[in-house]
């Protein structure tokens, strides 16, 4: 049974979430100690610079906001969406390169009949012709390759800040909206950790 969030030591109200008192007090103590602990032993798999800036009081809030499970289903449901966004994007930019492959052939084909109906004294002025259709579809094709590219790049940078910030409202420490790529890496860590603690959770029937 997933109990309510709750503040630890103590019963006062923290960020919102209700207090909890008596037995079952005791109950998330006992849980926030655990998840604390599975965290420490996870934290020793990163890289040494950043155990270093994961303190014991990160650590600790890290434990306190996982104690209910409700942070497990909001990164699930985060990366089941980065997971679609992602598949969406790829679809697109297959779609767009077969169409390019599907304007070059039509374009192949049709110098190909030119070529074969053409006089002799034509073939120098077709030929630079087709010459220029053919660079003026490569410039297209590279400039519509470049546009879907950047419009990529642009919804997976949204999708980067609408994590940040759900995690951040869900109380998540280290969660908040940066491009500094050190912090990125460090919010990638912490999504690691949680995933592989609710992984472990998962495998040992605590979830």
């Amino acid at each position: 049974m997933r109990q309510s969030m709750a503040s630890l030591p103590g019963d006062e109200e923290m960020d919102g979430y209700p207090s909890v008192t008596g037995g079952d007090s005791t109950q998330q103590q006992e849980r926030h100690y655990y998840l604390l602990s599975e965290l420490q032993t996870l934290v020793k798999d990163l890289p040494s610079s950043f155990q270093q800036r994961l303190s014991y009081n990160t650590l600790s809030d890290l434990a306190l906001a996982l104690i209910d499970g409700t942070v497990y289903e909001i990164v699930q449901g985060l990366l089941d969406i980065q997971h679609l966004t992602e598949k969406n994007l790829y679809n697109q930019r297959q779609k767009l390169h077969c169409e390019h492959q599907a304007l070059k052939q039509d374009l192949a084909r049709k110098h190909k009949d030119a070529l074969q109906s053409c006089k002799s004294h034509n073939l120098v002025l077709l030929k630079a012709n087709q010459q220029a259709e053919l660079e003026a579809l490569e410039v297209r094709v590279r400039e519509e390759q470049k546009m879907m590219d950047k419009k990529i790049v642009a919804e997976m940078d949204q999708k980067v800040i609408d994590q940040q910030n759900t995690l951040e409202k869900a109380g998540v420490p280290g969660f908040y909206v940066t491009t500094n790529p050190q912090e990125l890496t460090m919010q990638m860590n912490l999504l690691e950790l949680i995933l592989k603690l609710q992984q472990k959770e998962s495998q040992s029937g605590l979830l």
